[in-house]
C-alpha cells in the first residue's frame, strides 16, 4: 500500500512537472501548473462522481467502475467490501431462516416483543395456541391480545423466575406455560407451552384424592367408634385381644387424621375452600397455637416461646393460616427432644411480614430440604412411628402460602434444629384500629 501511495504521488508530481515545463517552451511556466491543476482536478472530481453514482446504485451492476491510479484502487477495495458484505449478508440471511425454520417446527409457541410489548415476531405454533394473526397483529402490545390480568402483571413484573399458567385466549379449553425471559435491550423472549394434558391429569389426581377420601371418611368412623366402644370395656374382653384392640384404635386415628389432611389439602387445592382475605390477629392467634403446642408437649417439658413484634393484622384466610401455623409449631414439638427450646417469632420489615418457627431438635439433612413440602415425603422414615405424623403438614403448609402470596422457606442442619420462616408479601399487612374507648 505504501508503494502504490508513493508511486502515485510521483505521477502526480511528475504530471505538473511536465505541464509546467511545457508552459516554460512558450514563456508561461506559471500558466503550465495551473493547467496541470485543473486537470488534476477536473480527473478527480469526474472519478468522485462515478464513486456517487456507483454507490447510490450498488446492486446496478456487478462490476466496479475502472480506473487508474489511487482511484482504481479505492474502487477495487470498495467492491471487494461490498461483495463481502452481501456474503455476510446472505449467511446471516441463511441462518436467520434456519432459526426461524426450526423455531416453527417447535410445538411451543415463542413470540418475540420489545420492552413495552409491542410484538415483533412469532412462530406458528404461537398462532395456534394464541389465535395470533400474522398480517394485522405485528407491532400490536401482546397484553391488548392477551386479556389476561395475571399476564399483564407477570409481563409487567420483571420477576420470571417462576413460569405462568393461564388458558389460552383463543381456546379456552387449552391451558398454557408461560415463560419469560429478557435478552437485548430490554426485550422479552416468550414461551407459551401446552400442559393442558397435563393439567387434566393433576386436576384428576385431585379429584380421586378428595372423593376416595370423602368415601373412606364414613366407614372409616365406624369402625373408630366401635373400637373405642371395645377399648372402653378392654376389661371385660380376653387379654390377648386387648392390644390387637388398642393397636387397631390407634391405627384407625391415624387414618383419621391423614383423611383429615387430605381432604383439607384437596380443598385448598382445588380451590374450594377459598380465601376470604378477612382479618386475623396472628397475636391472638399464635399464642393459642402455643398453648395447644405445651399440652401436646406434655412431660417433655419444651420450652415454647412467643415472641410478637408486630401488632399489625394480616389479610387472609384465618383457618387456612391456623392450620398452616399449627402445623409448624406442632412439628417443631414432635421433632424436638424433651427439654428443648422451641421459639415462634412474628415479624415484619421492609419486604413484608415473616413467622419464624425455631427449635432444637434433631435437624434436618440439607438434601432433603428442596422435596419436604412434597406429599408423604420423610427425611427419614423410621420417625414415622415415633411421631404419628400423616406427610402432608408441609405440603399444607406450601399450598396456604401460595393462596397467600407467601412463600416457606427452610433452613437446617443435622444435630442444630430447623427454622421454618413464612414470608407473605408487604400488601396483606394491615394497621390495627384503635378500639374505641368506653364510656
Amino acid at each position: 500500500m505504501q508503494r502504490k501511495w508513493s508511486r502515485y504521488l510521483r505521477t502526480v508530481i511528475g504530471g505538473l512537472i511536465a505541464t509546467t515545463l511545457i508552459g516554460a517552451i512558450f514563456g508561461y511556466p506559471l500558466y503550465g501548473l495551473l493547467a496541470g491543476l485543473l486537470a488534476y482536478v477536473w480527473w478527480t472530481l469526474v472519478q468522485a462522481r462515478r464513486l456517487h453514482q456507483w454507490l447510490a446504485n450498488p446492486n446496478g451492476t456487478d462490476e466496479a467502475p475502472q480506473s487508474l491510479g489511487l482511484w482504481g484502487d479505492i474502487f477495487d477495495g470498495l467492491h471487494k467490501l461490498h461483495q463481502s458484505h452481501l456474503r455476510t449478508q446472505d449467511r446471516l440471511r441463511a441462518q436467520v431462516n434456519r432459526v426461524q425454520e426450526s423455531t416453527n417446527a417447535m410445538r411451543d409457541g415463542v413470540i418475540m416483543t420489545d420492552a413495552q410489548g409491542a410484538m415483533e415476531w412469532w412462530n406458528g405454533s404461537a398462532e395456534h395456541l394464541l389465535g395470533f394473526r400474522r398480517n394485522t397483529d405485528r407491532g400490536q402490545y401482546i397484553h391488548n391480545l392477551i386479556r389476561t390480568p395475571a399476564f399483564k402483571a407477570y409481563f409487567d413484573s420483571r420477576d420470571y423466575r417462576e413460569p405462568l399458567e393461564i388458558h389460552s385466549p383463543a381456546k379456552p379449553h387449552i391451558r398454557l406455560q408461560i415463560q419469560i425471559s429478557l435478552f437485548g435491550d430490554d426485550d422479552r423472549l416468550i414461551v407459551a407451552k401446552d400442559v393442558t394434558r397435563l393439567y387434566q391429569l393433576e386436576q384428576m389426581r385431585r379429584d380421586f384424592v378428595g372423593n376416595v377420601s370423602h368415601e373412606m371418611r364414613t366407614p372409616l368412623t365406624v369402625i373408630s367408634g366401635y373400637l373405642e366402644t371395645l377399648v372402653d370395656h378392654a376389661d371385660e374382653l380376653p387379654p390377648k385381644w386387648r392390644r390387637a384392640i388398642e393397636t387397631m384404635a390407634a391405627q384407625a386415628s391415624r387414618m383419621e387424621a391423614l383423611i383429615t389432611d387430605l381432604i383439607l389439602l384437596s380443598r385448598i387445592e382445588t380451590g374450594e375452600h377459598t380465601v376470604d382475605d378477612s382479618l386475623t390477629d396472628v397475636d391472638e392467634m399464635l399464642h393459642q397455637i402455643c398453648h395447644d403446642a405445651r399440652a401436646l408437649s406434655g412431660d417433655k417439658g419444651h420450652t415454647i416461646d412467643v415472641n410478637i413484634l408486630d401488632n399489625r393484622l394480616l389479610r387472609g384466610d384465618e383457618s387456612q393460616l391456623r392450620s398452616a401455623f399449627s402445623n409448624l409449631v406442632f412439628n417443631a414439638v414432635k421433632y424436638t427432644p424433651a427439654g428443648g427450646r422451641i421459639t415462634v417469632t412474628w415479624r415484619t420489615d421492609r419486604d413484608g411480614a415473616h413467622l419464624s418457627v425455631k427449635d432444637t431438635g434433631i435437624g434436618i439433612d440439607p438434601i432433603h430440604i428442596p422435596r419436604l413440602t412434597e406429599r408423604f415425603y420423610r427425611a427419614d422414615p423410621s420417625r414415622h412411628k415415633d411421631t404419628g405424623g400423616t406427610g402432608l403438614g408441609l405440603a399444607i403448609v406450601k399450598h396456604v402460602l401460595l393462596n397467600h402470596d407467601g412463600n416457606l422457606e427452610i433452613r437446617s442442619r443435622i444435630g442444630e434444629g430447623s427454622e421454618f420462616t413464612c414470608h407473605f408479601p408487604r400488601e396483606r399487612l394491615v394497621e390495627r384500629v384503635p378500639e374505641a374507648p368506653v364510656k
